[in-house]
């Protein structure tokens, strides 16, 4: 991968809740988009439930939301906190995801973000996150944190990113994920 290959990511929001913050901070990624990158944003309603004894063949919107990962450069997971960790949609999403054959998330370079109406802003979330990426042969970014704390404070009520040290953040790591995503491609 050269530096002028466009590198096209693939956002995943770890909730399904129609005005979720994560979401939103998902979406407000295309008003920070570094020159040479681009978001598609995956939809994780249609995943069934993992289930081994239905993965061979995948079901279609399994095998459409793999082929989906392979196809991007990189991956930008937006994560909500539940408990302490990941929101059960998104490691679903991920379980079928890590699955043989063709793993599409071995080696795939993935930055996280989050937000949350508590005081920690996902930081739990992402550490479990990290771990399971990991796991899977994922290469997930460290640095730099996108951790959002009282997103209700964050976001206007229609959804839009207000905050402009929330808006800086997501740009230093987009540029941070673009730096790894070429690193780790070339």
């Amino acid at each position: 991968m050269t530096n002028d290959h466009t590198i096209h990511v693939l956002g995943i929001s770890g909730s399904l809740r129609q005005k979720s913050y994560n979401t939103s901070l998902m979406r407000s990624v295309y008003k920070v988009l570094p020159e040479g990158m681009t978001l598609e944003i995956a939809d994780l309603a249609a995943l069934p439930l993992f289930n081994e004894d239905h993965e061979k063949p995948f079901p279609e919107a399994v095998a459409e939301f793999r082929a989906r990962i392979a196809q991007a450069d990189a991956l930008l997971i937006a994560t909500p906190e539940y408990n302490s960790s990941i929101s059960g949609v998104l490691k679903n999403a991920l379980d079928w995801a890590s699955r043989a054959p063709q793993q599409p998330l071995r080696n795939k370079p993935v930055a996280i973000m989050g937000a949350s109406t508590g005081h920690f802003g996902t930081a739990r979330a992402q550490l479990h996150l990290r771990q399971i990426l990991a796991h899977v042969g994922a290469l997930p970014l460290i640095k730099p944190d996108v951790l959002v704390p009282y997103a209700e404070q964050a976001f206007n009520a229609d959804g839009s990113l207000v905050d402009d040290k929330v808006r800086a953040a997501l740009q230093k790591l987009l540029e941070a994920l673009a730096d790894w995503t070429r690193r780790v491609k070339m």
